[in-house]
């Protein structure tokens, strides 16, 4: 691990940025304040939504943190395929009693507002989504003292990080929960996502610059074997999420372990980009048919994604999560963390146990 990322936090633990009200400044703390690095989800939020968090955040902590931003999004020509999905929840809107959303409500996110406060206001790290930042960018970062951080999900990708000159690389597997952060999504590649041990080993020989592994994991034995596949650090999202100090709402907390719930897709169905959630009714139902349309279809399913919450109905909300949710468990944020660090130092002793055995065995 490099040494800026090094001094950043003493245990190889990150916590993803979860947007939707997920990752709040007390999950980030609390995270932070046990060695690992607490992160803000800047997604969809207004710029000065993202600077109350981060006041708010260091009124709770002293320890390093981050942020994370969404990436602009190229312009959508298909808006035919987008009025076709819109008349296809009609249905789902008049059933919760609401309205669809407006599909051209931005694209940007607030992107420059939101590098305005980070380059005045500067945090110690700052993760990108859906894309790479243009050198001057990540430049104007680092000359902030701000550490960054880009996701791939594919060794191309990687390769786009570090020419652009980002500090770290974010590795995502494709069992990860929640979106996919693809450069460019193209329908016709759904399907080919890499799993995670094989992405860390092709990133880890295509870069020189540190990676950190993220995807389905759980436990510190799955942070032992990422570390040892050559990742510098472990992102953990969905293990998160059912802490306490987590912002998901009490309804995808339950689902995480929900014998209902016995599997994870990636959809299009909420958002219009693939994304890893509990599978429910309302993405096989609408998920076949969801456009390539972010954040177009993101904003028309807002309304009834938020409906469903309010009454209660886990079947049309957006249930976020990797494929090791079965493995969630309900502890503090900050016992977690201390948790799979033990869990670590165990699976490292046992594997150095193991290797010493065989070479002993060996020399016999």
């Amino acid at each position: 691990m490099s040494s800026a990322l090094t001094d950043l936090f003493p245990l190889p633990i990150v916590q993803a940025p979860m947007a939707g009200g997920v990752s709040v400044p007390q999950l980030a703390a609390a995270v932070s304040e046990a060695g690992g690095l607490g992160f803000l989800a800047a997604g969809y939020k207004t710029a000065d939504g993202m600077y109350q968090e981060i006041k708010q955040l260091r009124g709770l902590t002293g320890r390093p943190f981050g942020v994370n931003v969404f990436m602009p999004q190229p312009e959508y020509a298909e808006s035919g395929a987008v009025e076709v999905y819109a008349h296809q929840l009609a249905g789902e809107a008049a059933w919760y009693e609401t309205e669809l959303g407006d599909p051209d409500s931005g694209r940007d996110d607030g992107y420059e507002a939101k590098l305005a406060v980070l380059l005045d206001n500067p945090v110690a790290a700052v993760s990108f989504h859906f894309g790479v930042p243009a050198p001057e960018v990540l430049d104007s970062l680092r000359r902030a003292g701000t550490v960054t951080l880009v996701t791939a999900t594919t060794a191309e990708e990687a390769r786009a990080v570090e020419r652009a000159g980002a500090d770290v690389v974010i590795a995502q597997g494709v069992e990860a929960g929640g979106h996919q952060g693809t450069h460019r999504d193209v329908a016709e590649n759904d399907g080919s996502g890499v799993g995670l041990l094989s992405l860390v080993a092709q990133v880890r020989e295509t870069v020189r610059i540190p990676v950190v592994a993220a995807g389905g994991i759980m436990r510190g034995g799955q942070i032992a074997a990422v570390l040892a596949a050559g990742a510098s650090a472990a992102q953990l999202g969905t293990a998160f999420l059912a802490t306490p100090e987590s912002g998901a709402a009490a309804l995808h907390k339950q689902a995480l372990t929900d014998p209902l719930f016995t599997r994870t897709a990636l959809t299009r169905a909420f958002s219009g980009r693939p994304a890893r959630g509990l599978v429910n009714r309302f993405m096989r139902e609408h998920g076949p048919y969801a456009p390539a349309a972010y954040p177009e279809v993101h904003h028309l399913t807002s309304p009834l994604r938020k409906a469903a919450a309010r009454s209660g109905d886990a079947q049309g909300m957006a249930l976020w999560a990797g494929q090791g949710h079965r493995m969630a468990r309900e502890l503090p944020a900050g016992q977690l963390v201390e948790t799979l660090a033990a869990e670590l130092a165990a699976a490292t002793t046992a594997l150095s146990a193991a290797v010493e055995s065989k070479g002993e065995g060996d020399r016999r």
